[in-house]
């Protein structure tokens, strides 16, 4: 792969655009703040991150999160083209578009968890539950084994890039029309979901596109010049600018969840210091620590110290391992190849995060709601679209907006037009929702 197609500025479903000389702004410094403004993205302000929301004390949503993986996402690409330009004085000349490699980064960034349903990772789970275990099986032999795949193995990931790409009824063209290089650097599992949930390769431990946009990825994987590992079940290797996404997202929320620990009396300030200062080597920090009486100050400098370690150590790794990346031989993430000296203690936090965080009874508890809600609105929504039998069947179709319905008979295109209703909810909503239809709140007209 070579970065004079990697980087394009092409846009899906508007590629005949051509920039003005006028714009105040990059294509990839639009793309961000197209996302910015867009609904989807204020919806993650309430999704779920790890712990429930709302609460008295505040914790990350889904929405800060993705603030905060742009920011360390846009430093990894900056980083990147500055060491560039110092080995190639004539780097932009040659490579027009490599100096925008923090605003693509920082784009994919903000869109990463667009995909993401209400409840976290447990939102995924709640769906493909319905389908694989509960009445949702039924519906198995009316769909084709890669649909099927699609349905018992919902992933966000490629639901961000249906999103981003998809036509929805009554919304003009239906995507955002964001770059093909912005796009393709959110891809993290650029597989068909047949192909996919096969540890053996990185790009293949989960997937990034579902059956209705595999010839969308196709299109922007070609242009971009990605390189095809098989046709049938498609798979390509990763752009390699996911890998700066992926990073920025490992750093965020394996040092930030420390730091909502804190907050929530989770972890004791003395757990966090073991665990971060290992990773800061700083020879004042420990003066200016004591200095310090807040805690929640002291884990804040700790986080913020960490966090540009990490950077450091990912930005060189994606430097060396250049190379590699272009070829799409790189088969681990930048976190998993940072020096010895920083690995150790990365782990762990990760094994800390494990034990304590993700497994706490408020992140449980969360995970159960999840289940319930979620399924219990498939339970309802799926077999009222489906079937639209009886006089409830039409009420509860009622309540689905005309953008998430579809003009296609078949039942995968009106199982994915629920799952688009379904998953685009934030937990409030997914909440009070389930509330009304199962009779356990009265709705009011107010």
């Amino acid at each position: 792969m070579e970065w004079e197609k990697l980087l394009s500025a092409k846009r899906w479903g508007n590629e005949k655009k051509v920039q003005s000389a006028e714009e105040a702004r990059s294509e990839f410094q639009i793309d961000y703040d197209r996302l910015i403004f867009s609904s989807p993205f204020r919806r993650l302000q309430n999704k779920t991150q790890v712990f429930p929301l709302p609460g008295s004390v505040f914790v990350h949503n889904r929405l800060t999160h993705s603030l905060e993986v742009a920011s360390v996402g846009r430093s990894l690409g900056r980083i990147f083209y500055n060491k560039l330009k110092e080995q190639q004085a004539d780097l932009d000349k040659n490579l027009p578009l490599i100096s925008e490699i923090g605003n693509i980064v920082a784009a994919a960034c903000i869109a990463h968890d667009m995909g993401n349903p209400a409840f976290g990772h447990s939102g995924e789970t709640a769906i493909s539950h319905y389908f694989k275990e509960r009445e949702g099986k039924q519906y198995k032999e009316l769909v084709t084994e890669t649909q099927w795949r699609d349905i018992i193995k919902f992933e966000g990931n490629a639901n961000a890039l249906r999103i981003l790409t998809h036509s929805f009824a009554g919304k003009g063209n239906g995507s955002f029309a964001l770059t093909y290089s912005t796009l393709a650097s959110i891809a993290k599992y650029p597989c068909a979901s047949i192909a996919g949930h096969n540890k053996k390769n990185i790009y293949t431990k989960k997937y990034g596109f579902f059956q209705t946009e595999e010839e969308t990825f196709r299109k922007i994987a070609e242009e971009l010049g990605l390189e095809k590992v098989q046709d049938a079940p498609l798979v390509y290797k990763r752009h390699p600018l996911v890998y700066l996404v992926e990073a920025a997202d490992d750093i965020c929320y394996n040092i930030i969840d420390l730091e909502d620990a804190h907050r929530l009396k989770i972890l004791t300030y003395k757990e966090v210091e073991d665990l971060l200062m290992p990773l800061c080597f700083s020879e004042n920090l420990p003066k200016r620590l004591a200095e310090m009486e807040d805690e929640d100050a002291k884990v804040g400098l700790l986080r913020a110290r960490s966090i540009s370690a990490m950077v450091r150590a990912c930005s060189d790794v994606f430097f060396n391992e250049q190379e590699t990346l272009l070829k799409g031989d790189f088969n681990k993430s930048l976190t998993d190849a940072i020096p010895s000296e920083l690995s150790n203690a990365w782990r762990k936090i990760a094994e800390v995060s494990i034990e304590r965080i993700y497994n706490n009874s408020s992140v449980v508890q969360i995970e159960v709601a999840g289940y319930k809600v979620i399924g219990g609105l498939l339970e309802e929504f799926i077999p009222a679209y489906l079937q639209n039998d009886s006089s409830y069947h039409e009420k509860l179709v009622q309540l689905i907006p005309k953008q998430f319905l579809t003009g296609n008979e078949d039942t995968y295109s009106k199982i994915m037009a629920v799952l688009d209703f379904v998953s685009g909810m934030t937990d409030i909503y997914a909440v009070e929702l389930y509330r009304k239809i199962k009779g356990i709140s009265f709705p009011s007209m107010s």
